[in-house]
């Protein structure tokens, strides 16, 4: 099932989701994709006119592919211009990923900051892709396109602490106008940062992450490429702590993550 097929399965009926295999990373489904059809059933339960500011994910345990996983929605609080919602996302009777979100509309404020400028990195012709291979990179990345413009591959015992390039939607018919379920995606779609300075494959993955959407998004379609850099700020004990952000080509700052991550390794 094509990104767009799934985000529309879970709108039919989020209690009884099933994401097939092909959507793994190892003995998990892709965490994005776990992440996205959160939103998708957390933006049903908000009014109209309240973009998505924040959602705060716990990875609690692998959400097994092939298995029906269900999501449930709580409205923690509906204020005058901001929405607080809980979601869990349930598989066998045990909850596997915890998911926060802030909904607000704007509101008039004398603060304005603009964002600092996106990185500069080499046009997407120019950058080196990573290939889906069976077996051997994670089988979700047949559904999404990246072109390494910093840093190393993993497992490559490349030091650098950054690590990015461009990312979209793979073989997907193009939608217009790209959300929120889209980016996070996109994001997610990078492996750890740390996993660079490894010198072979060890399992890592996501413990929580934490994203923030600059609203309003910028119009973009799902055949656009967008800029991803994230930034190992500290990494011991086998536990990482990365800062990364989200540019369209034209340099538009979307989204700002941070993740902590394990690696075994």
């Amino acid at each position: 099932m094509r990104f767009s097929e799934m985000l529309e399965a879970v709108r039919r009926d989020p209690a009884a989701v099933v994401i097939p295999a092909q959507w793994g990373q190892g003995r998990a489904s892709f965490g994005g994709l776990v992440v996205a059809l959160a939103y998708e059933a957390l933006r049903a339960r908000v009014p109209k006119g309240r973009a998505l500011r924040s959602l705060a994910t716990t990875f609690v345990g692998p959400v097994a592919a092939d298995t029906a996983l269900e999501l449930q929605v709580e409205v923690l609080r509906e204020g005058s211009s901001v929405s607080q919602l809980c979601l869990r996302a349930i598989q066998n009777g045990q909850v596997m990923t915890l998911v926060q979100a802030s909904f607000g509309a704007a509101r008039t404020s004398n603060v304005m900051v603009e964002a600092l400028p996106a990185p500069q990195i080499a046009p997407p012709e120019d950058c080196r892709e990573l290939p889906f291979i069976p077996g051997v990179t994670p089988a979700f990345t047949r559904y999404l396109a990246m072109r390494w413009g910093l840093g190393g591959m993993p497992f490559s015992h490349d030091r650098s602490r950054q690590m990015g390039g461009w990312v979209r939607l793979r073989d997907e018919p193009v939608v217009q106008t790209m959300t929120e379920a889209h980016l996070l995606a996109l994001v997610d779609a990078w492996p750890p940062a740390v996993l660079s300075h490894l010198r072979q494959p060890a399992p890592g993955s996501s413990l929580t992450w934490t994203i923030e959407f600059v609203q309003p998004l910028p119009q973009l379609n799902t055949d656009d490429w967008c800029l991803y850099r994230a930034e190992i700020e500290h990494a011991r004990d086998g536990y990482g702590h990365v800062a990364a952000g989200l540019w369209s080509a034209a340099g538009e700052l979307i989204a700002l993550s941070r993740q902590t991550v394990t690696v075994f390794g």
